[in-house]
């Protein structure tokens, strides 16, 4: 598996797991975490949940997934702003480990930005860190402004990664959040690689795939995967597709791919406001 570096210096893999959506469905409940598990065997030890991901159901399907298993997983969760007081932040924590069946979250979030002072979290995360009940500390959804801000704050220099909406249709935050996250050697998440699915419905991605033998989705993470400091987090609805999302890490696009796909979804030309869905 290949791997990028926090900058604590700590080794993750590139390519994890998502879990959006994970959870809601009784029905699928033991073929999601079949489809966890395999990941894990595969070596995508990164998981990414949040507390507002199905009101907590994702949380615990991870708690599920990773039972007996958690020295294998960097786990991520995620605070909602609503919850980003001090206190808040410090319950909700306590509320995300308890549904993961853990004492410790190795990476946790803020999930975007709301109207509690950036300083106030940061200290509910320092306390939560000082706790032993998480490792480390990042944010999520955060624009070039809100970055410059954050890193002024106090205590806010310690941030891990800021996860963000990027793949080939949402290409925005190449002009600027991008280049100044990998100067400063901060690795990005990328949401939603795929779009959700709908990228391997576009004519181009399929020529370039059909071009590998590969699947459109193959080709489109492996397009994220090809920036330095990025880390995919695709979710997978079954073992099947984890074993696909895993394959793209073999995949090399050519220059001649590139410039194609650069053709069909044109890089920006100047800042852009920040994507999210």
């Amino acid at each position: 598996m290949r791997t990028t570096k926090l900058p604590s210096g700590e080794s993750v893999p590139v390519l994890g797991q998502g879990t959006w959506y994970m959870g809601d469905h009784p029905s699928r409940r033991a073929a999601e975490i079949a489809t966890l598990r395999e990941g894990l065997d595969l070596g995508m030890t990164l998981i990414d949940t949040a507390e507002m991901y199905g009101d907590g159901l994702s949380e615990e399907l991870v708690g599920e997934a990773i039972k007996g298993r958690r020295d294998e997983v960097f786990l991520v969760s995620k605070v909602l702003p609503s919850n980003a007081s001090r206190n808040g932040t410090i319950a909700a924590c306590e509320r995300s480990l308890r549904r993961l069946g853990t004492d410790c979250i190795d990476l946790y979030l803020l999930h975007w930005r709301g109207r509690t002072p950036f300083a106030e979290t940061i200290a509910a995360f320092e306390q939560l860190q000082d706790a032993g009940k998480i490792k480390r500390w990042g944010v999520s959804n955060m624009d070039v402004r809100d970055m410059q801000e954050l890193a002024r704050a106090p205590g806010g220099e310690a941030m891990a990664t800021n996860q963000v909406l990027y793949n080939l249709t949402r290409r925005g935050i190449e002009f600027d959040l991008l280049p100044q996250a990998q100067q400063r050697g901060l690795p990005l998440m990328a949401y939603s690689p795929i779009e959700q699915g709908r990228l391997a419905h576009y004519p181009e991605v399929q020529e370039i795939a059909d071009r590998h033998y590969a699947t459109p989705a193959q080709v489109a993470l492996a397009w994220v995967l090809r920036q330095q400091g990025v880390i995919a987090i695709p979710k997978a609805s079954s073992v099947e597709h984890v074993r696909e999302n895993h394959a793209a890490l073999k995949l090399e696009l050519t220059a001649e791919d590139l410039e194609e796909l650069d053709a069909a979804f044109p890089p920006p030309d100047g800042p852009e406001p920040l994507e999210m869905i």
